[in-house]
């Protein structure tokens, strides 16, 4: 991405085992050492728990969850409690629900979980989670990666609002099922781009800006440059659909569906040209609120859409009551549901679903083609994700997009 800070390669990570199956421990060794890294096995937990006391660099561990004494559960609390933890594979001979349980009270500890394994292993499988390239991209469909936020004191992030040194990049979005519409649209994501360290990701800035309560400034900077990118774009024969996500302290404010005709009507653009996401989970505060605010919106021709479905607690009548226009099906569910069949079903619920509602299913985290082929096969609507295009900065958007409709 343009304005990147160049970072230097990390260095191949130290692989940890634990299974109290000594050939299924050689198999696994066999498998780590062939993909040419350092490993280190244990046939008991409590031993690799005593005499693993700390963990520097980067670290795996590849864990089977049913053992005598220690089991893969209590691993996993007890690596809650460590400084850099290792990122995880956990495998079980039990059924799908018991790995999918455990992978859920990882990340719940905050643990990176690369992927599972139902034994009998597959050695393909374990294989493709080793490479370098799936070992950052689960960290990132998981957003696991450790947050230094607290590097930002509260000061500099003011600053950064006054100073205006925020930007957007856009994530193109592909249309499987067109229907009057163009064959891409595209989401808005934030950077800070800071005068001395280049551009900063939100993960890193978003939760000091809400606990200060900047939520509201930072979204008119977005909404400002979003719709002022867009009318440029127009102006320049590209019209193309902005998705720009608020939060729950916009979705409360009353004066937001007359803030946003206003800057659509000063660029001379169209209601219908984009969307606003709103999360799941940020659904649940003043509910009576938000049901004003959002369809006030919807009357005004916005579209609006249910960001991250799944993730949060909302139930079908709130679902019902609330005037989304599209669900986004949550990248952790679509990155696994080509090999996880409890994945697969949720996707398969969450895109009946949409239709049962009439409204758009958009699925985000697609990082291959399978699981593109397999989405349009069930129906979804449109995806994103790296397997389609990184986000980019607006001078990249126009040439990207006229090479993907030239092919």
């Amino acid at each position: 991405m343009s304005g990147d800070v160049a970072s230097p390669p990390s260095p191949a990570p130290k692989v940890y085992l634990i299974d109290d199956e000594l050939d299924i421990l050689q198999i696994l060794r066999d498998v780590v050492e062939l993909s040419g890294l350092e490993v280190h096995c244990f046939s008991q937990a409590d031993a690799f728990m005593k005499e693993i006391q700390c963990f520097e660099g980067n670290n795996i561990l590849i864990l089977d969850l049913q053992m005598p004494k220690t089991d893969g559960i209590e691993v996993i609390r007890h690596l809650a409690k460590t400084e850099n933890p290792p990122d995880l594979i956990l495998i079980s001979g039990q059924d799908s629900a018991v790995l999918s349980g455990a992978e859920n009270l990882a990340v719940a500890h905050s643990l990176v979980v690369l992927g599972t394994l139902e034994k009998p292993l597959s050695i393909t499988r374990l294989r493709s989670l080793l490479e370098p390239q799936a070992v950052i991209r689960g960290r990132r469909l998981r957003g696991n990666i450790k947050s230094t936020a607290d590097d930002y004191s509260a000061q500099e992030l003011r600053e950064a609002l006054d100073l205006d040194q925020f930007c957007l990049h856009y994530q193109p979005k592909e249309e499987l099922v067109l229907s009057g519409t163009s064959k891409y649209s595209a989401e808005c994501l934030v950077r800070w781009r800071h005068p001395t360290q280049g551009i900063i990701y939100p993960d890193r800035f978003i939760a000091l800006i809400e606990r200060q309560g900047w939520m509201p400034d930072l979204t008119s900077i977005v909404l400002q440059q979003a719709i002022g990118q867009q009318h440029q774009w127009q102006e320049e024969g590209l019209q193309i659909n902005l998705s720009i996500n608020i939060s729950a302290s916009d979705i409360t404010s009353l004066t937001l569906p007359e803030h946003i005709s206003r800057l659509l009507a000063d660029n001379a653009l169209d209601t219908t040209e984009i969307t606003l996401e709103v999360t799941e989970s940020e659904l649940m505060g003043e509910l009576t609120t938000s049901l004003d605010v959002l369809t006030r919106l919807r009357l005004k021709g916005v579209r609006l859409s249910i960001d991250d479905f799944g993730t949060g607690y909302s139930s079908l009548l709130q679902l019902f009551r609330m005037p989304f226009s599209e669900l986004k099906i949550d990248q952790s569910f679509v990155s696994k549901m080509v090999v996880d069949l409890e994945a697969l079903a949720i996707v398969k619920a969450c895109i009946l679903l949409g239709e049962q509602f009439q409204m758009r299913v958009v699925a985000e985290g697609v990082e291959d083609q399978a699981t593109k082929e397999l989405l349009q096969e069930l129906g979804c609507q449109a995806v994103q994700g790296y397997f389609i295009a990184k986000p980019m900065a607006a001078e990249q958007l126009r040439p990207w997009l006229a090479l993907q409709l030239a092919s």
